[in-house]
């Protein structure tokens, strides 16, 4: 991590897009993050900021239980930090992105997409929450890696290598410059040889250009329409930069693909995506279109995080919140989500995935829903 900025111009913009996104003045931390090295670094980090001791990382009323925080919901991202330990250490299986989902290094995001599924478990605050105990968390990942062996049949994560998602609670690029969790967990995949690191991101942080993954990490970069994105990805990296970043990762050895998600429909959203598509094929190189492969998610929504966003942006609902076109869904997990009736949804998939076809022959999709 930067101590400073540097004098270069894309250092000075990096730095002041970074005193944008997290100006911590507050940090909520269980009483025995001391007793680990990375909560020390952290806390040392920070030397100003109000320290106050709250028994659970999970459970802080004054945030979570407090429903005058949404009027504050951003503020909260920006300037309040909680830090604990992760108490339930599990690899769980997974279909889609991933083989394994990894336990969380963190939760919580400084951004604030108006979607995100994170805050409909948290209540009124959502700011970022990293846990301390990273080596507990990276031995026992090794240790669930070690235990599978070979992969045994290519899956739809891929065809040789066990896939470990990181990043379903959080975003990894903007864990990373809080601590360095996320070099230690790079780190630790690129010596298991039987698995890769995957996490998705909307935020370019180029300080993980130095962590040499050895092709052992993917990162799947998150991309809408850019009207849209100025709307719904708030406090986020714009679209073009994270376009405009993808080269630069493939070339620092990481494997990258795209995330299209949530894939919102509107008035017009094809020829929207077709523009971007058109952004996409302009900017990459020869090698980044080789390796490329994409994820296609129709939105989700959520009725309390609907009343959430009603308090704090509620011009994003006009995009997200659509009961003429969604319907009921329970989660995998047990959650009541809306998303759009079965009936239209088909149709929009296929006519995605057409459309991406025509425009990105050689962006394999490897799921659409």
């Amino acid at each position: 991590m930067k101590e400073d900025c540097g004098e270069e111009d894309r250092e000075t913009e990096e730095c002041n897009a970074t005193n944008r996104l997290l100006q911590v003045s507050t940090i909520y931390h269980e009483p025995n993050v001391m007793e680990y090295k990375r909560g020390r670094e952290i806390l040392g980090r920070y030397p100003e900021a109000t320290r106050i001791k709250v028994p659970s990382h999970w459970n802080i009323p004054i945030l979570h239980g407090n429903e005058g925080s949404i009027e504050r919901w951003t503020e909260i991202k920006r300037t309040v930090l909680v830090l604990g330990v992760k108490k339930s250490l599990q690899c769980t299986p997974y279909a889609r992105s991933c083989d394994f989902v990894a336990p969380s290094h963190a939760s919580g995001c400084a951004m604030a997409c108006s979607y995100c599924y994170v805050p409909r478990r948290k209540g009124f605050a959502n700011p970022i929450s990293v846990f301390v105990n990273i080596e507990q968390i990276c031995l026992h990942i090794e240790r669930h890696a070690t235990k599978q062996g070979q992969k045994p049949k290519a899956t739809q994560a891929d065809e040789r290598l066990w896939v470990y998602e990181l990043g379903t609670n959080s975003d990894c690029s903007v864990d990373a410059l809080i601590g360095d969790n996320i070099r230690d967990l790079i780190e630790l995949f690129r010596r298991l040889p039987n698995a890769k690191a995957t996490f998705a991101t909307k935020y370019v942080n180029r300080d993980l250009l130095g962590y040499d993954p050895q092709g052992k990490t993917r990162i799947r970069f998150s991309l809408l329409p850019p009207r849209v994105a100025r709307v719904v990805d708030v406090r986020t990296s714009t679209v073009a930069e994270r376009i405009g970043a993808m080269n630069d990762f493939v070339e620092a050895g990481y494997e990258v693909n795209i995330n299209f998600g949530p894939v919102i429909y509107y008035d017009n959203w094809l020829e929207e995506y077709a523009e971007l598509f058109e952004m996409i094929d302009e900017a990459l190189s020869a090698q980044t279109k080789q390796q490329l492969a994409a994820e296609v998610i129709f939105l989700t929504h959520n009725e309390r995080l609907h009343e959430v966003n009603m308090g704090w942006h509620p011009q994003a609902e006009k995009l997200l919140w659509r009961p003429d076109l969604q319907e009921r869904k329970v989660s995998e997990t047990g959650g009541e989500n809306v998303r759009y009736k079965l009936s239209i949804k088909r149709g929009l998939v296929e006519d995605f995935c057409r459309l991406l076809t025509e425009r990105l022959p050689y962006c394999r999709v490897r799921y659409a829903f």
